[in-house]
């Protein structure tokens, strides 16, 4: 079992930028395949961006394509999220997410594939 935390969290203007990191313990996940999802109030988990275990290839949600840099070190056991030009819609819990077994250049983009979760940071983008 591999226990994920995030931060990097925080308040932010529009237009400003953040970034999340989620780190790895418990065993290597160089191996995974990981995810970042979010989830705003009242709505359902959605799939922000996802990444190959090699870190190879990547995809992004339609909504952030452009702003968002999905990236992992896997020498650290830390995967980033890098934000820029956040909007008040962006304001959700963040969630970083690994599924071991990953399979080659697949890069898994719905919540069930995932088998291990952080606990979620909070990101706020004022208006």
């Amino acid at each position: 079992q591999v226990q994920l935390v995030e931060s990097g969290g925080g308040l932010v203007q529009a237009g400003g930028s953040l970034t999340l990191s989620c780190t790895a313990s418990g065993r290597t996940f160089s191996s995974d395949a990981m995810g970042w999802f979010r989830q705003a109030p009242g709505k359902e988990r959605e799939v922000v961006a996802a990444i190959t275990w090699s870190g190879g290839n990547t995809a992004y949600a339609d909504s952030v394509k452009g702003r968002f840099t999905f990236s992992r070190d896997n020498a650290k056991n830390t995967v980033y999220l890098q934000m820029n030009s956040l909007k008040p819609e962006d304001t959700a819990v963040y969630y970083c997410a690994a599924r071991s077994r990953a399979i080659g250049n697949y890069v898994y983009t719905l919540s069930y594939e995932y088998d291990n979760w952080g606990q979620g940071t909070q990101v706020t983008v004022s208006s």
